[in-house]
């Protein structure tokens, strides 16, 4: 028995349709795998969580009693080092946490407005 003409044409055609709608899907219709959801539902969480937090570094900053004098200290670090400035005041770390979190004081500098770069 031989294939009808007809097999060969339509099996590639089904091929190349299926690579088209996999590419127009992926790269241009929002498709995601599911690694890729998860990455960004984590980077979604953790912006928000920071952003959450900014206003306890922000009450922890006004606080303080040696806030003009650590203000002043992070403005003289240099711009790349402001972070770490903030990071040592100890205004990025949670309560109940030993770590500070980087993210944190970025955005903790950026809410006083004192530029990171």
């Amino acid at each position: 028995m031989t294939p009808p003409e007809w097999l060969k044409p339509g099996i590639y055609g089904a091929i190349l349709g299926g690579i088209t709608v996999a590419v127009i899907g992926f790269g241009w219709a929002g498709w995601s795998t599911a690694g890729g959801a998860s990455r960004m539902a984590q980077t979604a969480a953790s912006e928000q969580t920071v952003a959450a937090l900014v206003p306890v570094c922000l009450a922890m900053s006004a606080a303080d009693p040696e806030r003009v004098t650590k203000i002043a200290t992070i403005r003289q670090a240099t711009t790349p080092g402001r972070r770490d400035a903030l990071i040592a005041t100890g205004w990025a770390t949670m309560p109940g946490r030993e770590a500070p979190d980087r993210a944190l004081a970025t955005a903790c500098l950026a809410a006083l407005e004192l530029p990171t770069a």
